[in-house]
């Protein structure tokens, strides 16, 4: 008799934790509704509608956050809109869900590049051809991406940013 309380408790305990488990989806199988949404996003980005694509692959993100592609396809969209910094955000945020994606490290590298980051896009571009162990598309892109190097604004910015301006050495160098 001391023991039904406890028994009781835990018989619970156990029918909670079971039932939640049983409603969930395991993590390889993704919302149809959010592909489909992806898919026309994908659509829209090749149409040249970056806004409405970005809008559509937002939205499949909303229906299932675990759908990978939609944060590659995020990141091929900001880089088409210039915007590197928010396109490595979009592909690591891939990467956290796959670490071995090819297409989000050379998605990521090309980002990298774009915002003036070579020797990380080298480190991806090293994984790549790990992970491939022979040339693939992805390797051959990001090593073009490197080859070309940073947009010549960017590595005017950083060659700005190290050079002080003309009257600052002066003012220094007086006792």
């Amino acid at each position: 008799m001391r023991f039904s309380p406890a028994a009781l408790a835990l018989s619970v305990v156990l029918f909670a934790v079971s039932s939640s488990v049983e409603g969930q989806r395991p993590d390889d199988q993704i919302d149809a509704r959010s592909l489909a949404l992806l898919a026309q996003g994908q659509a829209a980005y090749r149409a040249g509608n970056l806004s409405g694509a970005e809008d559509l692959i937002e939205t499949a993100l909303a229906v299932d956050p675990r759908n990978r592609g939609a944060y590659v396809a995020l990141g091929a969209v900001a880089t088409a809109q210039k915007l590197p910094g928010k396109a490595v955000r979009f592909y690591r945020e891939a990467l956290s869900v796959e670490p071995n994606d090819v297409g989000a490290l050379s998605g990521e590298g090309i980002a990298l590049v774009q915002k003036g980051a070579v020797e990380p896009a080298r480190a991806n571009l090293q994984r790549i051809r790990t992970l491939c162990k022979a040339e693939c598309p992805a390797a051959v892109t990001l090593a073009a991406a490197i080859a070309k190097g940073p947009p010549v604004a960017v590595v005017t910015a950083q060659n700005a940013a190290k050079v002080p301006p003309k009257g600052q050495e002066a003012a220094t160098e007086k006792p």
